[in-house]
């Protein structure tokens, strides 16, 4: 299991990097969007951060484009470089062509079906968004375990998007996802409990330690 970090804000991946127990970085046309650098200054910067995976999101809707868009992006990221492409038709075909080459997601997978074709085409990893899936399509858990059931006996994982509360993420783990992209927010909620604080407070209260008696 990894765990990511869903940001393409300089200053949050960095935040995030200092947890030391995060895999990598998502980004998302959306996310590069709302970054203050240009796409390839962001991306860079964020390559440097963590030296796990930094995944990239193809715009272009042709194929021709996607393979030309994909292979820039290989460029500036180099060999940390995993591209989001898009579950459509011509996306599948560029899975199929760069996969050999670059490690490639197949995102926005809504049925259980794409996920079948995100395997044969040789991609990595098959992105199911939980949350919106969920709003979308009435059940996100439910689709990410019939994509688990599926994809059993491949070489692709799953990466789960789009969740938003530590409660979501472990129930997506449950339901067979391999990997987690999280917010911030969420990352940092997924540390927290307050039992856990209480606890915490008590031994310093009444214990002693090696350091602070």
């Amino acid at each position: 299991m990894a765990i990511y970090v869903d940001t393409a804000i300089v200053a949050e991946a960095a935040r995030a990097s200092k947890f030391g127990w995060i895999a990598g970085i998502t980004t998302n046309p959306t996310l590069l969007a709302k970054s203050e650098l240009s796409p390839d200054v962001t991306l860079k910067q964020l390559a440097k951060l963590i030296p796990g995976e930094l995944y990239y999101q193809l715009t272009a809707s042709d194929f021709d484009g996607m393979v030309a868009e994909g292979k820039a992006a290989f460029e500036i990221i180099g060999q940390q470089t995993v591209l989001k492409v898009p579950a459509t038709a011509a996306g599948f075909q560029a899975v199929a062509h760069l996969s050999p080459e670059i490690p490639c997601a197949v995102t926005a997978i809504y049925s259980a079906s794409q996920a079948v074709v995100s395997a044969e085409a040789g991609a990595k990893y098959a992105i199911a968004y939980v949350n919106r899936a969920t709003r979308l399509l009435g059940d996100g858990f439910s689709l990410v375990q019939d994509m688990a059931n599926v994809l059993k006996k491949s070489n692709t994982e799953i990466l789960a998007a789009s969740i938003k509360s530590p409660e979501e993420a472990v129930k997506t783990l449950l339901a067979g996802a391999h990997h987690l992209t999280l917010p911030l927010d969420v990352l940092q909620a997924m540390t927290l409990h307050e039992l856990s604080q209480q606890t915490v407070e008590e031994f310093a209260k009444n214990g002693r330690g090696i350091l602070y008696r």
